[in-house]
């Protein structure tokens, strides 16, 4: 796809429904993000999420994608120590969890980890990310993006096949995206990237009113709404009788059902 300079499509899963509908939708990579620390695990942020979590989200998702490529996310504390640390880790997401691929975080001080996993035949997926504590733009003055455009080269030169570019301004994107050779996937990072990726649970809307979403996510649905408005009539129609009615039920016999009735009767004299 990247040869011929057509779109790549990521969109997160973090179980078995929100990876078959990612996977009939067409999304070329399902990636089961550490973002469902928050979004299925209700974790505050995703520090907290563990390799056991990311390996029983991951087979799930692995059951609901036949057609899209599957890339796990191994969460904080499973592959910074050592390269050896990182390849047991990744073995395990590709044996026991199901995916062809994995994610980590890190520019320059990666590579050693990358080029050990990546020889050991994993394809990684590196992601240029900012320091734990927030949210912050990235590559805004030069000395910024040298920075990112150096973490891009060092990951591709240690066997990356691809590289996640977040909260980079989209001409700066753009740039490093044209000096590579493998590709960027873009999130909050412009239409210059090879490729976008959102977390599922943004884009549909999946969450209560007032929550905070970074500028780059497009909300293409309303599913809390709608979900919301369906929950609230189930109340109220089992509240009032309506639900459920005849034809939710399933037809006896009256001649049967008398039958019933009376042995009833005469078991409770």
């Amino acid at each position: 796809m990247h040869t011929r300079q057509e779109k790549i499509t990521m969109l997160t899963a973090h179980d078995f429904p929100s990876a078959h509908i990612a996977d009939t939708s067409g999304i070329d990579i399902v990636l089961v993000g550490d973002s469902l620390a928050m979004v299925a695990l209700g974790y505050a942020d995703t520090s907290e999420v563990t390799l056991e979590d990311m390996l029983l989200h991951c087979r799930s998702v692995a059951r609901g994608a036949q057609s899209a490529f599957i890339v796990g996310d191994l969460p904080m504390g499973s592959y910074e120590i050592s390269p050896e640390q990182a390849l047991s880790s990744a073995i395990r997401m590709v044996k026991e969890g199901r995916v062809q691929g994995v994610k980590m975080e890190g520019g320059e001080e990666m590579a050693p980890i990358i080029e050990k996993v990546t020889k050991a035949g994993i394809p990684v997926l590196a992601h240029r990310q900012n320091a734990l504590g927030g949210f912050r733009v990235q590559g805004k003055n030069t000395a910024s993006a040298l920075r990112v455009l150096a973490d891009a080269l060092t990951v591709q030169q240690a066997g990356a096949f691809a590289v996640v570019l977040e909260a980079v301004p989209p001409p700066v994107a753009t740039l490093i995206t044209s000096k590579l050779r493998i590709p960027t996937i873009g999130i909050g990072a412009g239409a210059g990237c090879s490729g976008q990726v959102l977390v599922q649970v943004d884009m549909l809307g999946n969450f209560p009113p007032g929550r905070f979403l970074p500028k780059f996510v497009k909300k293409y649905g309303d599913v809390w709404g709608e979900a919301k408005r369906a929950i609230e009539s189930y109340r109220e129609e089992v509240k009032g009788g309506v639900y459920p009615g005849v034809e939710h039920g399933y037809a006896m016999p009256e001649k049967e059902f008398e039958e019933f009735r009376r042995a009833v009767e005469d078991t409770m004299k």
